[in-house]
C-alpha cells in the first residue's frame, strides 16, 4: 500500500482524531450502544468510521447494530464531503450530504463541544429473511447529541425564567445553580441543539446485508442481484414477490439488463475510448510473465506493446485484442454477436450504465458492473475502493507502477 499512499491514492481524505476528540468520539460509541475503544488516536471518514477502530475491534461495520441498523457519528465540520470509505449502502454518502445541506451550520455549531450520533432508521428492527431488503423506501435520519446538551439546555432556560420571577434574582443559590451550568455547558440560550429528523427516499441501491444485494427498482419488474450464492438460493424460494432474482455470476443477468435498458453498449465508439485502452492493458498484463522488460513500459510504449503481443499464446492475444477482432469480422458479417467474439468478462467491462438513467443510479449500475468485470482499474479505484485496495495487493510491482500512474493521470 506504501505507492498508494505515496501517491495519495489510500484513504487520503481520512480525517485524525486524538485528544479530546477520542473522549466525544467515545461518548457516541456508547449512546449507540456500541463499547469504546482503547485507542488514544485514529482516523475517520465521513461517517465517522475509523478503519483503525474496525481493526481494533475486529470488526468492518462496527457502527452497525445488525444489518438492518446502521449509525454515523459526527464529531467535527471537516466531515462534511468526506469519502465514505467502507459504506454498507450505496446511499451512504448521499445521505451524509442531505445531513451536512439541512443542518451544517447547526452540526458546526454543536461540534464545538459535543458529538452527533446519528440514526438510520428504516423501521426495520432486524432483517429475517433476504427479501426483507424490500422494505427499505423511506429512511429517518434521526440526530442524538452526547453530554444531554438539550436537556441542559432546557434545564439552563428554567432557570433563567426562575431567576426572573419575583425576588428571584437575589437568590444566591439559584445565581449558582446557574453559573454551574454556564461553567460545564457554556451559554446555551441561543444555541440551535434541535436537529430535526431528516425524511431520505431510497431509490435503486445496494447494500452488504446478507452477503451483498443489488435492488434495482422503476423499471419492469424489480431486479434483485445477489452476491452470496446462499442467499441467492435462499431467496429464489420465495412465493410471495414478484421480482426477477438473480445471482451476480448468472450469464443472463447480462442479457436481462441489456433487454431492460439498464445497460448499453456501443462497441464502435468503445474501441477508441481511453476507458477501453485501459481495460486492453489490464487484461495485456495478466499475460505478461517473465518480460525482460518492466511491464509499465511495455503497456505504455507502442513498440514494446505490440512486440510483447506477438510473444504470447495466440489464445491469450485473441483475448487481449478480442474487440478489435470483432470489429473486423463484423464488417464482413453483420449478424456477428460481439458476445460470440469477446472474452465474456471483456464483454460485460465494456458495457456502460444506460444514458437515460438518472445521476445516482448510473454510478450504482458502475458499481455493479466493475464487480461483475472489475477489469478498468480506474472505474474499480472510483467505485469500489476496497476491492481495489486489495487486488492491488496481489500484483506486480511494475503493474502497480502503471495503475497508480494511469490513476493520477485522471486527477
Amino acid at each position: 500500500m506504501q505507492k498508494l499512499k505515496k501517491a495519495n491514492l489510500y484513504r487520503s481524505e481520512l480525517i485524525p482524531v486524538n485528544g479530546k476528540l477520542v473522549e466525544r468520539y467515545n461518548k457516541c460509541l456508547v449512546k449507540l450502544g456500541f463499547t469504546k475503544t482503547k485507542l488514544t488516536s485514529f482516523s475517520i471518514d465521513g461517517v465517522g468510521w475509523s478503519p483503525e477502530i474496525a481493526e481494533e475491534k475486529n470488526e468492518n461495520f462496527y457502527l452497525n447494530n445488525g444489518e438492518a441498523n446502521t449509525h454515523a457519528i459526527l464529531i467535527t465540520p471537516l466531515q462534511k464531503g468526506l469519502s465514505v470509505y467502507n459504506p454498507f449502502h450505496s446511499f451512504d454518502k448521499e445521505i451524509m450530504k442531505a445531513v451536512f445541506k439541512k443542518h451544517g451550520d447547526f452540526i458546526n455549531d454543536i461540534t464545538r463541544d459535543s458529538a452527533v450520533c446519528i440514526d438510520f432508521d428504516q423501521n426495520i428492527d432486524v432483517f429475517y429473511e433476504p427479501l426483507d431488503v424490500l422494505k427499505y423506501k423511506d429512511i429517518t435520519i434521526k440526530f442524538h447529541l452526547t453530554n444531554n446538551l438539550n436537556s441542559a439546555k432546557k434545564a439552563q432556560l428554567k432557570l433563567i425564567e426562575e431567576f426572573r420571577k419575583d425576588n428571584n434574582f437575589i437568590d444566591e443559590k439559584i445565581h449558582q445553580k446557574i453559573l454551574n451550568s454556564a461553567k460545564k455547558y457554556g451559554d446555551l440560550r441561543e444555541r440551535n441543539l434541535n436537529l430535526e429528523s431528516i425524511k431520505f427516499v431510497t431509490d435503486s441501491f445496494y447494500t452488504k446485508a446478507f452477503g451483498g444485494i443489488f435492488v434495482l427498482r422503476d423499471f419492469v419488474k424489480p431486479i434483485l442481484i445477489f452476491e452470496n450464492e446462499e442467499t441467492y438460493k435462499e431467496a429464489i424460494n420465495d412465493t410471495v414477490h414478484d421480482v426477477l432474482m438473480y445471482h451476480i455470476s448468472h450469464k443472463e443477468l447480462i442479457e436481462k439488463l441489456l433487454s431492460y435498458e439498464v445497460i448499453e453498449s456501443n462497441f464502435a465508439e468503445e474501441v477508441a475510448t481511453k476507458r477501453y485502452d485501459r481495460i486492453k492493458k489490464y487484461v495485456f498484463s495478466s499475460f505478461l510473465i517473465d518480460t525482460s522488460h518492466p511491464i509499465k513500459n511495455i503497456l505504455e510504449d507502442p513498440i514494446l506493446f505490440k512486440s510483447y503481443l506477438n510473444k504470447i499464446d495466440v489464445n491469450a492475444r485473441k483475448k487481449v485484442m478480442s474487440l478489435e477482432l470483432f470489429l473486423e469480422k463484423k464488417k464482413i458479417s453483420k449478424t456477428l454477436k460481439a458476445k460470440d467474439i469477446l472474452d465474456e468478462e471483456l464483454f460485460v467491462a465494456l458495457n456502460k450504465p444506460h444514458s437515460s438513467l438518472k445521476a445516482a443510479n448510473q454510478d450504482l449500475i458502475w458499481y455493479l458492473l466493475v464487480n461483475i468485470a472489475p477489469k478498468d482499474v480506474l472505474f474499480l479505484y472510483w467505485y469500489d475502493k476496497e476491492q481495489f485496495y486489495e487486488r492491488f495487493e496481489t500484483l506486480e510491482e511494475s503493474v502497480q507502477d502503471w495503475i497508480v500512474e494511469t490513476i493520477k493521470n485522471e486527477f
